[in-house]
């Protein structure tokens, strides 16, 4: 049996495991883990070829098995990849491989990922849109396909908050098991993760009641203004950074490892960057760094502040 489990969502990556592990009955000493760049498919294939002393299963997993992926560092032999396929058309049947992949997306243009998803079971962890998870959490309650849709974009693809969020409105709703939109509106805070490109793009475009609007939703939230501030300088370096690797010619992967951060994060900033001038990002990052340090420095108000600073662009 081989298992893929791929996703930037740790929390049902975590979850899906789990059910592996309690479905076949496994121990913690019935279980084997490889991980690291350098992974030796070998020492896996022997590993997963003997049987367990401790469980009628062994469960071997590979994570993060970064081989599957575009972000790999370390490729698979063509030696590797055969001694794999042959595993593949006749595995064991005592052990169970599972594949651990962080990453949104599998690289499908590679062999080695067509020829394992022909004998695994495969199952994306990515939350985005995913409305079985949010119907799966709100089991037993009554909810429209457009207000799962309108409850996914105010709070978010990070499982915990969906769940903490979910059960405000289990419990509104005990009586009737019913979930509409104005519950949602009403319970329920927008995140910043959520709007953190829409309201960089309506401080921009000069969209002050949208940004406002948002801002409040975040103070709602108990987020800090300090929080935003930095969060906003961050999206602004990152969009002015990604921009000036750009024109040296880096590709996307090389702007995310130089800055050091998630390459799905650099694709979106890029992406919006675009619309921008380099002046103008500079110009707001400044502006930005200014206020943080007038904030800490007693100088006004946190709150009043950033929302005088959204209204004065």
């Amino acid at each position: 049996m081989i298992y893929i489990f791929y996703g930037t969502e740790e929390y049902l990556l975590q979850k899906e495991t789990e059910k592996i592990i309690e479905k076949y009955n496994i121990s913690p000493l019935g279980i084997s883990k490889h991980s690291g760049e350098d992974i030796n498919i070998e020492n896996i294939l022997e590993d997963v070829s003997t049987i367990s002393m401790f469980d009628e299963k062994k469960l071997v997993i590979i994570d993060p098995a970064t081989f599957l992926t575009a972000q790999a560092k370390k490729g698979i032999t063509d030696l590797e990849l055969n001694s794999l396929e042959n595993y593949l058309k006749n595995p064991n049947t005592d052990s169970i491989l599972l594949c651990i992949v962080h990453h949104e997306k599998l690289d499908e243009r590679k062999k080695i990922v067509k020829t394992i998803k022909k004998y695994a079971t495969v199952k994306e962890c990515n939350l985005e849109n995913n409305k079985n998870i949010i119907k799966e959490i709100l089991e037993g309650y009554q909810i429209e396909d457009k207000d799962i849709i309108l409850f996914a974009d105010r709070v978010g693809s990070n499982f915990l908050q969906l769940k903490e969020e979910a059960e405000k409105l289990k419990l509104y709703r005990y009586e009737e098991k019913t979930i509409k939109k104005e519950d949602i509106l009403a319970l329920t805070t927008k995140t910043i993760d959520v709007n953190i490109f829409t309201f960089i793009d309506n401080i921009i475009s000069k969209n002050k009641k949208e940004a406002i609007e948002t801002y409040k939703e975040m103070i709602k939230g108990n987020e800090e203004p300090i929080a935003i501030i930095v969060m906003l300088a961050n999206q602004f370096r990152i969009m002015y950074q990604g921009k000036q690797l750009l024109k040296k010619g880096y590709s996307e992967k090389a702007i995310a490892d130089t800055l050091n951060i998630h390459p799905f994060r650099v694709k979106k900033a890029l992406e919006k960057a675009r619309n921008y001038s380099e002046d103008i990002l500079l110009t707001y990052l400044k502006k930005l760094i200014k206020l943080d340090i007038d904030i800490k420095s007693g100088k006004v108000n946190k709150i009043l502040a950033l929302e005088l600073f959204i209204l004065g662009v």
